[in-house]
């Protein structure tokens, strides 16, 4: 059973290890891949430390033996915590364009972690059938930003509508991403999403869906008489032409292998209820790199335990 355990630790810590992010104790464990008893956790975590398979780093834990880890952690909330109160101002004035029914802080953010670099990443739900109209809207707005060099706090990277909530990927990655959304508008329809993706509670049965203090969408005149207007058949046709145009126009990116600002190559999937990031460029080269990461510091944990055996 503790072998299961340990596993599950080493795990958990090898996944967050790729951003050179160290977890507190209580983040190892809603994170774990199995639902284990706190008491069973504790003393499993204690064993991988005095085996020096799992390393304290400050009031982290890693499974580098390397304290930087823990000030740039440090340094990363702090900066999280400042873009998280423009992400709100942000939040609230994206709630107002038409379609839209909330809006949460995706990405490194809503891991409460943010570098100098670091993009304000948004998870939009639209109304059902009109995602398209409504992301058009957004990003027309957002070529504006580009003027003033805001662009990066405007990254409103997936949508999904009220009609699809479900997200289609069911893995570690996608379940991470969903676990750790930080809703600012729209609390009800957080409560559909959360409740169209309980299947997170497989791969994370420790992790609870935490709905934050998510305010009211804003209404405003405006939103209403767009609303409004497209509320027909005509609206339909608009939306359909709106996808067709923009899916169009990403194939030609990608075909033409066109790279984004962190080196992969651009790409996204378009479809009636939501628009995302193509998984092929980043979610399942991801994957890959865990796995092969697993099964080295498993080997090594395993070649460490022999070792030890032996000796004594």
């Amino acid at each position: 059973m503790i072998l299961n355990i340990k596993k599950g630790i080493l795990a958990t810590l090898t996944y967050f290890n790729m951003f050179d992010y160290p977890l507190r104790k209580r983040e190892i464990f809603i994170f774990l891949g199995q639902e284990d008893k706190l008491q069973e956790f504790d003393q499993a975590l204690n064993v991988l430390i005095n085996e020096s398979a799992v390393y304290k780093v400050g009031e982290f834990y890693s499974v580098q033996n390397n304290f930087s880890l823990s000030d740039r952690r440090i340094r990363g909330n702090e900066k999280a915590a400042q873009l998280l109160q423009k992400a709100d101002k942000i939040a609230a004035f994206l709630s107002g364009f038409p379609y839209v029914r909330g809006v949460s802080v995706s990405g490194s953010l809503s891991k409460n972690f943010a570098d100098d670099s670091a993009d304000i990443d948004f998870f939009i739900i639209t109304a059902a059938g009109r995602l398209w109209i409504a992301r058009s809207f957004l990003h027309a707005f957002k070529k504006l930003t580009f003027l003033f060099n805001k662009q990066h706090y405007y990254c409103m990277n997936y949508f999904v509508d009220e009609a699809e909530l479900e997200i289609v990927e069911k893995n570690i990655y996608t379940a991470t991403e969903i676990a750790t959304l930080l809703p600012l508008r729209g609390t009800i329809v957080f409560e559909h999403f959360y409740a169209a993706n309980s299947w997170t509670k497989n791969l994370l049965p420790n992790n609870y869906m935490r709905i934050s203090p998510a305010k009211p969408v804003r209404q405003c005149w405006y939103k209403s008489l767009l609303e409004w207007i497209f509320s027909n058949k005509a609206g339909n046709a608009l939306d359909d032409q709106f996808m067709k145009m923009t899916a169009k126009s990403w194939n030609k990116k990608t075909s033409k292998r066109k790279k984004n600002s962190r080196g992969l190559i651009m790409g996204m999937q378009a479809d009636k209820h939501y628009s995302k990031p193509n998984p092929t460029n980043f979610q399942q080269k991801l994957l890959q790199l865990y796995e092969n990461n697993l099964v080295d510091i498993f080997n090594q944990y395993e070649h460490s335990s022999r070792l030890t055996k032996e000796m004594l």
